[in-house]
């Protein structure tokens, strides 16, 4: 289950909508979005509480694997969460190594020692919760394992009285961090679920819970079913949340718990704030540090993803075989190139990769550098415009390049682009720092020609200068593409490396 934001609380008397759907198969994987809604039948007022995305796997038979049938989507909504799927998926597989990663790499200080309203000392020990559940017959499903809801609810409830134990309180639940079921339990199985408050900051905190199983067997080991973390607040009358005391933690795992909910909680802010940043809003370029990477990564190829599948695009021209259309989106433009080349699709991803090779065939690429490697497939590029601001100066740019294989039949190849702001690479006075909004190529190929899609959308203070001259506009982006296939076409041998 990835992470769960409860944006709304729901009481006793309120009807629930539940709305679900297999948004994509994967070989014997999953992926199902849950949209839950609430109402009041009294006022009539409807509410979002949360969404949800559930990795499903389909349990083998006679040891055989078993392989799922791809889904059709038909819908524009349903080819975006069928694309963004494949996302979602590549940072589910990587979530573990990422959280390892960025905790090595965060701050181990005490937040808390430089907020102010610290209200008290809690020892974490006295916060333990530790409760026995048998799982019956009503708790499973047909073939006799535990419904994961059930187990998420018998977690909330140790959490919430461990929660309770510091702020002696009826605290809300916020956040369920993404957390994997490790293995099934059965009918007859006893569930032991211990919760403790890892640590408590300024008007947040965060319980750690931890499941095992073990049969009527005694000889049979326990089974560590599952471990999530839930962050909780506690409301005061006008529903705003209240200062809470600290948390002392123990010598040894209790120190270690302590910490890595400091860097866990960073890790969780820069996550939210990131995915959740629509295209509409300010800042457009997001600082970049080590901590947000992976999420940055999804939201430049996600924005990308989210242009591609829009359904309203306009034919504006076409000339000598290269396409132009067009979508009015709101106060945005975006522009949508198209050709058809005669190269190999990987070979044409392999080329169009290297951006300090853009120069060569896009006259509005002065110069581009990389600036830092921070993996196989995501880059940042310093890239000096041809295009001068109202200043006279020539406009630069910091780009992160997100680059995709596809994930199946079908799929495209992606080169995601947006801007970032790096803290080692500030404005200097030769340029005007510009911002790229949402940018990039989707690659597809299509026998034997293979089709080249470029994507461009444009903040409100550039529209009105590119809709001036739509027919000058439309022949610069022709020579432009007609210069790219020659470029693809000449370099097509030094196309083959990774």
């Amino acid at each position: 289950m990835d992470d769960i934001y409860l944006e709304h609380t729901i009481s006793v008397g309120h009807v629930v909508n539940l709305k679900t759907k297999v948004n994509r198969a994967f070989n014997s994987s999953m992926e199902v979005g849950i949209h839950v809604t609430s109402e009041d039948l009294c006022n009539g007022k409807e509410w979002k509480v949360c969404q949800a995305f559930a990795t499903f796997v389909a349990q083998p038979q006679d040891n055989k694997k078993v392989k799922l049938k791809p889904l059709t989507p038909l819908t524009e909504e349903e080819h975006l969460e069928h694309s963004i799927a494949a996302e979602r998926r590549r940072m589910r597989l990587v979530h573990t190594d990422n959280i390892k990663d960025l905790l090595t790499r965060s701050t181990q200080q005490d937040e808390r020692s430089r907020e102010g309203g610290v209200n008290g000392e809690v020892l974490a020990q006295k916060t333990h919760v530790e409760s026995v559940e048998l799982v019956l017959p009503p708790h499973a499903n047909h073939q006799g394992n535990t419904f994961g809801g059930q187990i998420m609810a018998w977690m909330e409830n140790v959490a919430t009285i461990a929660a309770s134990r510091l702020c002696h309180a009826h605290p809300t639940l916020k956040v369920i961090e993404m957390f994997h079921f490790r293995g099934p339990s059965q009918v007859g199985d006893r569930l032991i679920l211990k919760a403790i408050v890892n640590n408590a900051f300024k008007d947040s905190m965060e319980v750690g819970v931890c499941v095992e199983a073990f049969c009527h067997d005694v000889s049979v080991p326990r089974r560590h079913i599952n471990s999530a973390f839930m962050t909780f607040v506690v409301l005061d009358e006008d529903n705003h949340p209240c200062i809470l005391s600290r948390i002392k933690p123990e010598p040894g795992d209790g120190e270690r718990r302590y910490r890595e909910a400091i860097a866990r909680r960073k890790i969780r802010l820069d996550r939210k704030y990131v995915i959740s940043l629509k295209q509409s809003e300010v800042p457009l370029s997001v600082p970049w540090d080590p901590c947000n990477q992976v999420y940055l990564s999804y939201n430049n190829v996600s924005a990308l993803k989210m242009l591609v599948s829009k359904a309203d695009w306009v034919l504006a021209a076409e000339i000598n075989k290269v396409r132009l259309y067009t979508l009015e989106d709101g106060s945005f433009l975006s522009f949508k190139v198209e050709i058809l080349v005669s190269i190999d699709a990987r070979q044409t991803f392999n080329l169009l990769s290297d951006l300090t090779r853009r120069s060569e065939w896009d006259h509005y690429y002065k110069q581009c550098r990389l600036l830092q490697q921070v993996n196989e497939d995501d880059a940042i590029y310093h890239v000096v415009s041809t295009v001068r601001s109202a200043d006279g100066k020539l406009q630069d740019f910091i780009i992160l390049a997100s680059r995709r294989l596809p994930c199946d039949v079908g799929d495209p190849y992606v080169i995601a682009i947006r801007s970032v702001t790096l803290s080692t690479y500030p404005p200097c006075e030769e340029y005007t720092r510009g911002e790229t909004l949402c940018s990039g190529f989707c690659i597809w190929s299509q026998g034997p020609m293979t089709k080249i899609s470029y994507y461009n959308q444009f903040t409100p203070g550039i529209v009105s200068q590119l809709t001036t001259n739509m027919t000058g506009l439309s022949s610069d982006f022709a020579s432009t593409y007609q210069a790219c296939e020659r470029f693809l076409i000449d370099n097509v041998k030094d196309s083959n490396q990774p």
